[in-house]
């Protein structure tokens, strides 16, 4: 999907415009980026993307740009069942040597880029977001990438940095794990939530994404995890299809531990 970006004046537009209304803009969304494509210069124009998304974001008085640092595509996404990955790897070993086994191709290949092109990729836009003040928030979307959070954890604490973060989807990675424990697991590396339900089909080998609260998340275990780690952020629902006085019911609800 491609996006308009943001000229930093038209951001600060709306920053004022937003403040006006006595709101405020928390984040940019930049979204998918190419930092593990072969393509030199689709790396090239991921990493000016990013670099404009953390400008736009200053301008909008935002503290992070939500970021996907590669696509990983022609595979479908493992079943929980098909997946466990075990790594043989020492922590100073290169990518280029290291293995790791499984039971399916796709997600052995994944874990190596996770840990190769897209961190370095992604390292070469953090001099701005520290300069700008503006967090590179890594989120977990379904594309092959961390389907468990020990490794989404590691890559993310691998920076060492205080401006590069994970931005937790608590719907998008359940049917790997209860929200709860990638929480737990995530700690203090979240800095944002995007909030949304999914539903198991009675087997727990399908299901659909629903609205908040009308699906398998143990809402109020997720709550208490986020108060165990020190979290106090945003939710933000990302979802549609019900009146948003609905939405903000069910998320006064969440936020109650109910």
């Amino acid at each position: 999907m491609s996006r308009t970006m943001v000229a930093e004046a038209d951001a600060e537009k709306g920053r004022a415009t937003a403040e006006k209304m006595g709101m405020r803009v928390h984040s940019v969304l930049r979204g998918w980026a190419e930092f593990n494509s072969p393509d030199a210069s689709k790396v090239a124009a991921s990493l000016a993307t990013t670099e404009a998304a953390l400008k736009a974001a200053a301008a909008y008085g935002a503290d992070a740009v939500l970021t996907v640092p590669c696509r990983v595509g022609n595979t479908p996404m493992p079943q929980p069942w098909e997946f466990k990955i075990a790594s043989t790897r020492k922590p100073a070993t290169s990518p280029a040597s290291s293995k790791g086994t499984t039971n399916r191709t796709a997600p052995t290949s994944t874990f190596t880029i996770t840990r190769s092109t897209p961190r370095s990729r992604t390292s070469e836009a953090h001099p701005l977001a520290e300069k700008l003040k503006v967090i590179v928030a890594l989120e977990n979307v379904w594309n092959n990438l961390w389907v468990d959070p020990a490794i989404f954890r590691h890559f993310v604490a691998s920076f060492q940095s205080p401006w590069v973060k994970a931005y937790y989807d608590i719907g998008n990675h359940v049917k790997y794990g209860p929200p709860q424990d990638w929480v737990h697991t995530l700690g203090s590396l979240i800095v944002k939530c995007h909030v949304k339900d999914y539903r198991f089909t009675a087997d727990r080998h399908a299901g659909n994404f629903v609205h908040p609260r009308d699906g398998s998340i143990e809402w109020p275990a997720v709550r208490k995890a986020l108060d165990d780690v020190g979290y106090n952020g945003w939710l933000t629902i990302e979802d549609g299809g019900i009146p948003l006085k609905e939405f903000n019911r069910r998320i006064d609800l969440i936020i109650a531990g109910e």
